[in-house]
């Protein structure tokens, strides 16, 4: 048994919110019907590519059955509704009021089916003044005050590297739902959930939240370092950098020891961490004397044996392809119509010791339409 063995999901949603959401459930063992245009879902149709499939859509969309519809036909729009009154989850993330135009609204299905847990994702939410605002995780990022906390010191903000406000409310969505079956399993009640790109990303900016709301301060870039907290970032070594986070004054002693410079520890201006950060140009400057006469590799072996948390900067196949990731399992390959097997990266939590992860990769276009109508016992509506 898995957690979620027996929820069934209808997946309205595209692109990587949504469907991130969903692949994480499916991981769980819940059954997600992922109803596509005809064309398919637009993450169908970016690269890259493998024997034409979309690397990005197969990452996200595993362990799913596809349904090819246009909901604009009422056809096509009664085998929706009819499947959402036997569901247990709806997931959708068409701009705001689109779902209700096309008749598969909250209100709408959750009163053919007051168990419903209806789930909708955007990028400003369902109301406020931003709520119609195109949700693009950039744009959200660059509104969230995560951009402008981005960034080397000095210089421009930066995004960051991932999607992060699209997986960060996918996340949330996953999340809510699963409170919401617990919530239902307790009075029987579905619930209408309003997850935004906006709200969820600027709800992690924890260090942002702490220099803004109590100590009065805007956020500044200070690139790879900590704002808060010294010596806690990156460290030039003879070939590359390595990364020291040292947040108590007992460890702060023993990479003075470690570095040749057992005074500092006694220094007046390291003697706490809010000192050394008002002081960090020069906690810089003992460290990086001592680090850049050392190869990263000998410096994170010194630092380790010294117990001071350390580590070197890989890239993604070096995270990916060592020993450790490969005893926690964090890639799998699962089979696939057209790839024969997809590597596939599911949700990253053991249960009981073990990592579930959804049964088969992404599905093909349109391919479980009969499938999914005998099971729901639809057959008429083919």
């Amino acid at each position: 048994m898995k957690p979620l063995d027996g929820i069934r999901v209808l997946d309205l949603s595209r692109v990587l919110a949504g469907p991130y959401a969903t692949a994480l459930m499916a991981d769980l063992g819940a059954e997600i019907i992922k109803i596509e245009p005809p064309q398919g879902d637009d993450y169908r149709h970016i690269g890259p590519f493998r024997d034409g499939e979309s690397a990005l859509f197969t990452l996200n969309n595993r362990g799913k059955q596809s349904l090819a519809l246009d909901l604009k036909d009422p056809a096509h729009l009664r085998i929706a509704q009819a499947i959402a009154a036997r569901v247990d989850v709806v997931v959708e993330n068409f701009r705001p009021g689109v779902a209700a135009r096309l008749g598969l609204g909250a209100d709408a299905l959750r009163a053919e089916n007051p168990g419903l847990i209806y789930c909708s994702v955007s990028g400003f939410g369902q109301q406020g003044p931003f709520c119609d605002l195109p949700a693009y995780d950039l744009v959200v990022q660059a509104m969230s005050g995560l951009m402008a906390g981005t960034g080397e010191e000095g210089g421009a903000p930066l995004k960051t590297g991932e999607s992060m406000a699209d997986l960060i409310a996918g996340l949330f969505a996953s999340w809510s739902i699963m409170a919401a079956l617990v919530q239902r399993g307790r009075t029987g009640q579905g619930a209408t959930l309003d997850v935004a790109m906006y709200d969820a990303l600027f709800s992690m900016l924890t260090t942002s939240h702490a220099l803004h709301f109590y100590a009065g301060q805007v956020p500044q870039r200070v690139g790879n370092r900590h704002p808060l907290s010294t010596p806690f970032g990156c460290f030039a070594t003879r070939d590359g950098q390595v990364v020291i986070a040292v947040l108590s004054s007992r460890q702060f002693a023993a990479l003075a020891a470690l570095i040749g410079a057992p005074g500092a520890a006694d220094d007046p201006r390291f003697a706490s961490d809010e000192a050394r950060t008002a002081h960090e140009p020069e906690v810089r400057a003992l460290i990086e004397n001592w680090s850049r006469g050392l190869s990263t590799d000998q410096a994170v072996a010194a630092l380790t044996g010294a117990g001071i948390p350390t580590a070197p900067i890989w890239d993604i196949a070096q995270a990916a392809d060592n020993a450790h990731a490969q005893a926690r399992e964090l890639v799998s390959q699962l089979p696939h119509a057209t790839l024969g097997t997809a590597p596939s990266v599911g949700q990253p939590v053991r249960f009981d010791g073990a990592k579930p992860i959804a049964a088969r990769s992404a599905p093909q276009l349109g391919g479980d339409l009969h499938a999914v109508l005998r099971q729901f016992g639809l057959e008429d509506h083919a």
